[in-house]
């Protein structure tokens, strides 16, 4: 049976997803570009055929995915009603998912086809009817859920979602955005099935109950 999957989100060793105030500039917010220093370096190695703890999060995290949702947010910095149509993501004009991207967004667009089989849909439906969409794009494979925090936290507060891989990185932000927070009772459906370090993050697997 196919799986809503989480993977790759990096936090802070203080939990936070994203620094504060993210803009066009930053992306991530200031000061949190330095926790991805982990999967920059385990891109490269990967590139370079280099084997090692992050180089296997990372290849898990394409495996068997056929469909991905993701948050307004992680689409790009343009907040409230779009001017226009000009933005089409961070990724150019090939992104790098390759299958049916469907963005959480109360302002709505038509679906935007890009270059190498990437189609994003903006929706915002109920959280359900997006993921039962997103299974029937992805064929029998799993979806993968990105971020922001904020979509990855309303997928958790409703239990919908299977795995989740956090990379934590060994620095500390001190304020943005959490992920781990307002969820309630909903943490209590999962536990850590496996927690691993490399010398650049350690790595932690949580599935369901």
């Amino acid at each position: 049976m196919p799986k809503l999957r989480v993977h790759n989100v990096t936090i802070s060793l203080d939990g936070f997803a994203a620094g504060p105030r993210q803009r066009l500039e930053e992306p991530l917010g200031e000061g949190f570009e330095t926790a991805h220093a982990w999967l920059v370096a385990a891109m490269r190695d990967r590139a370079e055929g280099r084997p090692g703890i992050d180089v296997d999060y990372v290849d898990l995290g394409e495996e068997n995915i056929g469909a991905t949702i993701m948050g307004r947010n992680m689409f790009g910095p343009v907040r409230g009603a779009w001017p226009d149509e000009s933005w089409t993501g961070w990724w150019g004009d090939n992104p790098p998912y390759h299958h049916d991207v469907f963005v959480h967004t109360h302002h709505l667009r038509p679906s935007l086809p890009m270059e190498g089989g990437t189609t994003f849909h903006f929706t915002d439906e109920p959280l359900e009817t997006v993921l039962q969409r997103a299974y029937e794009a992805a064929e029998g494979k799993d979806v993968r859920l990105g971020g922001g925090a904020a979509t990855i936290q309303q997928y958790l507060r409703a239990g919908l979602v299977d795995e989740m891989h956090l990379a934590i990185a060994p620095i500390l932000i001190g304020s943005g955005e959490r992920l781990l927070d307002n969820l309630g009772d909903a943490i209590d459906g999962y536990r850590v099935a496996d927690m691993v370090s490399s010398q650049a993050a350690s790595h932690a697997r949580l599935v369901r109950r």
